[in-house]
């Protein structure tokens, strides 16, 4: 659709974009053979066009070709550098998919990739074939590919109807649209059918299956129109912006296009039936257009209701409605239009105003034939309006009259009042040929301020007074010299010129103002939701939106199984009536409008239409107004399409963002069953194992062990019971952390006290490693719960003693660091891999290393953090500068006024 407001005599921002896009080489270029069918050569093509390319010098391979055994199209692979195919194991059978990954490597200017609409086998990188294809044009390598008409996203239920196969292979329209270059092979039904016969498409037990199914004469010519005009619209679409992009004035004959012009008159209808029955005839798009002129602001309710009900009617029959602002006269809004759309028909309704208005304001239908040049006019009676029924009559009749208001005409004569004071009082100074000026003002602010009939109003005045009071004889509405006649005549039609001009420049800003308005409440809108985090933040949001923006009463309604529920309304209303409830549910099951003023159901209360997203329908809206008749103005409708569409998003984001997190927690929740039962199964049994070993061995040979042999079996025992309940306790803690349970008892403790209970703890596990502790004497006494830290102290010291070789050291070190106490652990193992850094502190991870390493839950890292936080401090890990190893570091704060400093 042609950019509505848009000087047709200068390039089209939007085209200009569109073909920088085109020529940048970042992305490499796509060019898809489309086939009405299998067989017609697609394949053949493809090939003789590469081989083309390949014998100019291009670097040409194949990524992968189905020749289905046909003779010419194997000989045409001879040349030709082929990627191997990847091999995919698939329920006992290997299948071989194009390798993507090889393609990228090799990197050549073009590749063949056959059948496009191909689902590789499970486990590719990409589900569909076409996928693989996106990939090779981003990374800036040229594609030929094959596609049949049939594997089209949107023509798939049009080919299911035809051939009554349904095809589950889709490509979305998206990808067709973004091609560089569509090429159709084509081929005559009976040739096809005679190439299938001759097994040159499948094998004889197929072909005669096919025959009798889908390749019918009927089908294939179908088929046939189906690719050629799927190809015709793209070239039309590629015309439209080569006119817009190159400022080329319209039409071109290459394509038809229709519009008629839609006003309140009741014949409007029967125009918009005929331009439908016009363009099935043309086989051509057509448009119902409505120009807001300076008149749109005067009509009556019932005339804005039938522009409402012509454009409903051609939204109905399949036409585009646009509505465009009027900023000149209607003819020439209409014929810019038509030309930026390359319109080639212009469908009005015949005039039956009387001459003598057509010579004072002009005709829409002669300006049209007069100035339209290559488009057809076609001047159509229209249908000739029912005759009112008398009761409705009847009701009109004693309907009250709309009363024109009388404030702005008082305005406008006080406006010239007070213009010719200022020229009567000016008149020593500015000379008597200079008072117009003055009436001439005050026409022009009436004009601006209100419209065109006080601008008249004023013009009459100003006439009058400008002859009264300064042409001679003053003060008599006589003229004596005929010179003045032509100034009298002359200041006339300028101010009629002036106010006209002045109020067709208001109408139009006061169009753009109420348009800008309405884009700023929508941005305003779009922020809103933008900021709501809560699904029923979202429904609050859109309902009181709607409700602002199209005066109307809002309510929601969401999917709860199979029905639909209400979730929000505004303003607040929790329950419908059966009748409305049974609209909302076909408008969400049928994803059609229902209810009030719509084909289905109308006698509901409310009109409900259905919120769609790319997904699919995902709730309804309600609305509801005072008085009879349509709810919903063409405008009205097209804002709140644009609202309801946003509010549909901002559902769907948020339901989205729902989904994620429960996906994470599941997976998180996943992976931390599978750790536990790992460490459960592993990290639990293999100690119970050894003291079940341990104390069996002295139940069944306690009288011939010796005493050392026994000695060995209970330390043992016990050494094995010490690590089962090292790895209870951090379970145990773990699930405290976890549950917010953990209150530490802080208390004045000395640090080198705890270090040395956390050592003799761990001295089995240290028994191996040399370990050194070097405490800074001036350590003060710091707050904190003995027990958690020195849990802390045992987890960090084991985890050293786990990752540092036989003969190491470990180090314990201590120093104070402003109003902190650094406590590092140090080990010289290989240290921590800069990945894992981090991960370490996650429950379950454990950091790979050899299997000398012995075994652990992985929490009791998790849990010092936690304890150590729990106290106000922080533990982090790194590797050491000066040698390999590990060093985790505990900074905790020191009181304002330590047990030390007191007794200094």
């Amino acid at each position: 659709m042609p950019e509505t407001g848009r000087d047709p005599s200068r390039p089209s921002p939007d085209a200009l974009l569109e073909a920088a896009r085109r020529e940048e080489r970042t992305r490499g270029r796509l060019k898809v053979f489309l086939g009405a069918a299998p067989g017609v050569g697609k394949t053949y093509e493809m090939l003789t066009i590469g081989r083309a390319r390949l014998k100019a010098g291009a670097d040409v391979v194949i990524g992968v070709v189905e020749t289905h055994g046909r003779a010419e199209t194997e000989a045409l692979l001879d040349g030709f550098e082929v990627v191997p195919r990847r091999a995919v194991p698939y329920h006992g059978t290997v299948l071989q998919e194009m390798d993507l990954d090889a393609l990228l490597a090799r990197r050549p200017a073009l590749a063949l990739v056959d059948e496009l609409a191909h689902t590789n086998a499970p486990g590719s990188r990409h589900p569909k074939r076409y996928q693989d294809v996106e990939e090779l044009l981003d990374a800036g390598i040229d594609v030929l590919t094959t596609l049949n008409i049939q594997h089209v996203e949107s023509l798939n239920d049009v080919v299911a109807s035809i051939t009554r196969i349904r095809v589950r292979e889709t490509v979305p329209d998206g990808v067709l649209d973004r091609a560089d270059d569509i090429e159709v092979v084509d081929l005559n039904p009976d040739d096809l059918i005679e190439r299938l016969k001759a097994g040159k498409v499948y094998v004889p037990t197929n072909a005669e299956r096919a025959l009798k199914h889908y390749f019918s004469r009927g089908n294939l010519t179908a088929l046939r129109e189906l690719a050629l005009r799927r190809t015709a619209d793209r070239v039309d679409d590629e015309l439209l912006g080569h006119m817009r992009a190159n400022a080329i004035p319209g039409p071109w004959a290459a394509g038809e296009r229709v519009l008629v012009c839609v006003s309140e008159d009741p014949r409007s209808a029967g125009l918009v039936r005929y331009t439908k029955r016009l363009a099935d005839r043309l086989h051509a798009p057509w448009t119902a257009l409505v120009v807001e002129g300076m008149r749109a602001a005067s009509l009556s309710e019932a005339q804005r209701d039938r522009i409402a009900e012509a454009l409903r009617l051609a939204d109905k029959l399949g036409g585009d409605a646009v509505t465009l602002p009027g900023g000149r006269r209607i003819a020439e809004d209409v014929l810019a239009y038509a030309r930026s759309a390359n319109v080639n028909h212009i469908v009005v309704g015949k005039s039956e105003r009387s001459r003598l208005f057509e010579l004072v304001n002009g005709s829409v239908v002669h300006d049209l034939v007069r100035d339209g040049g290559a488009i057809s006019v076609h001047v159509v009676p229209g249908e000739a309006a029912q005759p009112e029924k008398p009761a409705r009559r009847a009701v009109a009749t004693a309907a009250p009259r709309a009363t024109v208001d009388a404030r702005p005409y008082l305005v406008a004569l006080a406006a010239v009042a007070a213009g010719l004071g200022t020229a009567i009082l000016a008149q020593p100074y500015a000379g008597v040929e200079n008072a117009d000026l003055f009436l001439l003002t005050a026409v022009v602010g009436v004009a601006v301020r209100f419209g065109l009939g006080p601008a008249l109003a004023a013009v009459v005045a100003s006439s009058l007074a400008y002859n009264f009071f300064f042409l001679p004889p003053v003060y008599t509405l006589t003229i004596a010299d005929p010179t003045n006649v032509a100034a009298f005549l002359l200041f006339t039609l300028v101010a009629v010129l002036v106010s006209n001009l002045a109020a067709r420049a208001r109408t139009t800003a006061v169009i753009s103002q109420g348009r800008a308005r309405a884009t700023e409440r929508l941005f305003g809108f779009s922020r809103k939701l933008a900021a709501c985090g809560t699904l029923d933040d979202v429904l609050w949001a859109t309902s009181a939106q709607v409700a602002a923006m199209l005066k109307v009463r809002v309510v929601l309604l969401l999917p709860e199984g199979r029905a639909v529920t209400v979730r929000a309304g505004y303003p607040p209303e929790d329950m419908l009536d059966e009748a409305d409830v049974a609209a909302a549910q076909w408008a969400f099951d049928n994803d059609r409008p229902a209810g009030r003023g719509a084909d289905t159901l109308p006698g509901a209360k409310r009109l409900f239409l259905p919120m769609r997203t790319g997904r699919g329908t995902i709730g309804v809206i309600g609305l509801d107004a005072d008085g009879t008749g349509p709810i919903l103005t063409p405008e009205g409708r097209r804002l709140l399409d644009a609202l309801a569409d946003m509010g549909a998003l901002a559902i769907e984001r948020v339901r989205l963002v729902e989904d994620l997190d429960r996906a994470e927690r599941a997976a998180e929740t996943d992976r931390l069953r599978q750790a536990l039962l790992t460490s459960i199964s592993h990290d639990l049994r293999t100690p119970l194992a050894s003291v079940l070993g341990a104390a069996s061995t002295l139940r069944d040979l306690e009288a011939v062990l010796g005493a050392e042999a026994k000695a060995d079996l209970l330390g043992t025992i016990i050494e094995e019971s010490e690590r089962l309940n090292r790895f209870i306790v951090n379970l145990l803690d773990m699930t405290r952390l976890e549950a917010g349970a953990v209150a530490p008892n802080l208390a004045p403790q000395d640090v080198a006290e705890t270090v040395d209970t956390a050592l003799r703890r761990v001295e089995k596990v240290l028994a191996a490693h040399r370990v050194v502790v070097d405490l800074a004497p001036d350590l003060p006494t710091l707050r904190l719960d003995a027990v958690l830290f020195e849990q802390v102290l045992v987890n960090l010291l084991d985890n050293a003693a786990k990752y540092a070789p036989e003969d190491t050291s470990v180090t314990v070190r201590a120093r104070r660091e402003g109003g902190h106490v650094r406590i590092e652990i140090l080990d010289e193992g290989v240290g921590l891999p800069e990945g894992d850094i981090e991960r370490v502190f996650d429950k379950f991870y454990r950091v790979r290393k050899s299997d000398r390493v012995r075994a652990g839950t992985g929490l009791g890292l998790a849990i010092s953090r936690g304890f150590v936080e729990a106290m106000g401090g922080t533990v982090t890990a790194a590797n050491r500068s000066d040698r390999t190893g590990a060093v985790f570091t505990v900074t905790l704060p020191v009181p304002a006024r330590t047990t030390k400093d007191i007794a200094a």
